[in-house]
């Protein structure tokens, strides 16, 4: 879905991890990472910069990337901003916290239709507020 959207609107898109991610086609840009606790991470804080979108679940990774001025959000949608993004590590903090104590912690329910719906939406909306911001610099329609 990412790749389709970003090559109609003539996005550049790059994933980073740490082995292939399954099910990408051949043209996608991907970065391998070296293995390692953060690798990836590094790398996309590295390649980030002020009008980029990332997207990412990893919490510790958007607050850097929020407090240096790069736009983030989820898989289902959600963006992080410098307002939610304390609450919400600090929320993530606690139920890691539980989980290493050996308490259950709820998982988020599966991915379904409305969270891509959602995601889509959200995708758009910031999509569209970061191109107007950038002067002079618009998407290339194919």
């Amino acid at each position: 879905m990412i790749l389709r959207f970003s090559a109609r609107l003539g996005i550049k898109t790059i994933f980073a991890a740490n082995r292939p991610i399954p099910g990408l086609p051949k043209t996608a840009v991907m970065e391998i990472c070296p293995p390692g606790e953060g690798e990836a991470d590094k790398r996309i804080a590295a390649l980030a910069q002020p009008g980029d979108l990332v997207l990412t679940r990893d919490l510790p990774l958007a607050e850097q990337l929020v407090d240096s001025g790069i736009a983030v959000m989820d898989d289902r949608g959600r963006v992080f901003t410098k307002e939610n993004i304390r609450q919400l590590r600090s929320l993530r903090d606690f139920m890691v916290g539980l989980a290493e104590n050996g308490l259950g912690v709820e998982r988020a329910p599966s991915y379904g239709k409305n969270e891509f719906i959602t995601l889509a939406n959200s995708l758009n909306k910031e999509l569209s507020r970061l191109n107007s911001q950038l002067p002079g610099i618009g998407f290339e329609h194919a």
